[in-house]
Order: structure tokens, then C-alpha cells, then sequence
């Protein structure tokens, strides 16, 4: 038994688009509702795990904001109807696992029926971010629970606070206006796939499999210093790793690869997820599909 994702849809930045990880958010949420048949009413919980949003939003929560657009119960909820719980996580690009564990929980205790996580990222514009180093991009991910022997196991999370000072960003005054900007090491790669290992590790102990038993890797971020450094580290072709297709994909890059890994996937087969991020943290869960 476990938390099961029903669909994932994604949104591409394009000129209408470009600036708004609200509009990219919602793109994706409505396209995973509507191919999946839900209506938004649907959704107990909407978990947002995107970063870098509009004019550098801090409030309110984007999740709010995104809950409001798709009709997702957005008015006052009375005690006798159904309504919709929403908040923000910033995770970086182990945000969608972090919203995945999240959204685990309220299933497994059957608080919530139905949950959809988003994430997405976006050049706020304006003068306001230096040399943004992101696509924009969104994904959706409706989630739901199943009895069966599927769906999301444990999470496996390693920190390694030595390496923290391999990605920042942070905002600060320039010119009289607030600008967004940015610092990555050379070593920020080796440092994630350090992490990464150790997470994976972990994770297959806890659940009692070999790596050999894995048909899918799927990982995030999606640069491919990072994937042939996790494959080194994991002592397998870095072809074995499925990452996004665009490496400057953040937030929505591990359900992007989620995606495509799965369109070539048998019913059973088991994934390996496995995310890292600025800290440096690192997370790694089984799903079995």
C-alpha cells in the first residue's frame, strides 16, 4: 500500500508565460485535472513546491494564489462541505519529494482523498533576478492512495551541511530595487552526487533491494555533470539515470523525469526516485509502479 501518482503534466515557458510561475503552475495543474477527469473540487490538499516565482513573491503562499485560479474550493470553507487545504514548501529541487512525503502522510492517515502537487519556476523579469539560471517550467502530479502493493515507500533523507555553500540565492538591495541573484560552486555536482549516494543507499537497505532490481533511476536536478557523477558514484552507466530532458529545469525536473521514465515501464516495475539539493540534503524513496 502507498501513495500512487495518477498523472503528471508539464508546462513550458513560452512568451506569454515566461515570467509567471503562477501562470506555469496553473497550466499544469488544469492539464493534469483535465486529462485525468478530476475536477478540481476534488483536491483535499495542494502542495506548491516551486522556488522562484513572480516579481520575487514571498506572500502570500503561490499555493493560495494557484488554488484560487483552478476553482479548487477557493471560498471560506463552512464545517458542513468539502474544502481544500494549500501551502508552499521551498525544498529546492527536492522539493517535489519533499511535497510527495508530505502529501504520503495525509493519505497513509486518511485524512485527504485526493492531493495535487505543482512546482514550478520562472525569471521573475523586470530587472529583478541576475543571469537567472532556470528554464520556465511547471509540473502537476495528482496523487492518490491505493491497498495494493504499490505505490511510494519509505524516504531516505542525508544532509551534508559541509558542502552548503555549493548553491545560494539570495535577494538583496541593487539600485533601490530588490534583485535576485545567484552563487554555485565548480563542486556543486560532486557534492549532490555525494549526497545522493549515501540517500540511495540507505534506501535500498531500508527496502531490502539490490540496485540491480531497480528499472528505473529517476533523479534530480537535471544537469548531466550531476547524473554521470551519481553514476560513477553508483557504479552504473550514467544511461541508467533518467533526468529531465532540459538540464535547467528545476523544481519540475524530477517529475519530469518521472514521466519519461515510466512511458516505457511494465505495471510493477521499481523506481528508484532520488533528489538533491542545496544544503547539501538529499532524498531517495522506492516507488513501485
Amino acid at each position: 500500500m502507498g501513495t500512487i501518482i495518477e498523472r503528471i503534466e508539464l508546462a513550458e515557458g513560452g512568451w506569454r508565460n515566461r515570467h509567471s510561475a503562477l501562470r506555469l503552475a496553473v497550466r499544469a495543474a488544469q492539464d493534469c485535472l483535465h486529462n485525468a477527469g478530476r475536477n478540481p473540487h476534488d483536491i483535499d490538499l495542494l502542495i506548491n513546491a516551486g522556488v522562484y516565482r513572480d516579481r520575487n513573491l514571498g506572500e502570500p503562499a503561490l499555493a493560495a494564489m494557484i488554488q484560487q485560479d483552478i476553482g479548487a474550493n477557493p471560498e471560506e470553507p463552512h464545517g458542513d462541505s468539502h474544502g481544500t487545504f494549500s501551502f508552499d514548501v521551498v525544498n529546492g529541487s527536492c522539493g517535489m519529494l519533499t511535497a510527495l512525503q508530505i502529501v504520503d502522510g495525509f493519505l497513509r492517515s486518511k485524512a485527504i482523498d485526493c492531493a495535487l502537487i505543482v512546482a514550478s519556476d520562472a525569471d521573475p523579469g523586470h530587472g529583478m533576478s541576475e543571469r537567472f539560471p532556470f528554464s520556465p517550467s511547471g509540473a502537476a502530479a495528482l496523487c492518490t492512495w491505493t491497498d495494493e502493493d504499490r505505490g511510494l515507500g519509505h524516504l531516505n533523507w542525508t544532509n551534508h551541511p559541509g558542502a552548503s555553500e555549493s548553491f545560494s540565492a539570495s535577494i538583496g538591495l541593487l539600485d533601490h530595487r530588490n534583485v535576485l541573484r545567484f552563487k554555485v560552486s565548480a563542486s556543486a555536482d560532486e557534492s549532490y552526487a555525494d549526497a545522493s549516494a549515501e540517500a540511495v543507499d540507505d534506501c535500498l537497505t531500508a527496502s531490502s533491494t539490490d540496485i540491480e532490481s531497480v528499472a528505473a533511476i529517476v533523479a534530480a536536478p537535471s544537469g548531466r555533470r550531476y547524473r554521470d557523477a551519481l553514476a560513477a558514484r553508483l557504479g552504473i552507466p550514467s544511461e541508467l539515470i533518467t533526468v529531465a530532458d532540459d538540464a535547467r529545469m528545476h523544481t519540475a525536473s524530477l517529475a519530469s523525469a518521472f514521466k519519461t521514465a515510466v512511458a516505457n515501464l511494465d505495471t510493477g516495475a521499481h523506481i528508484l526516485l532520488v533528489a538533491a539539493g542545496a544544503g547539501v540534503t538529499a532524498g531517495a524513496a522506492m516507488y513501485r509502479l
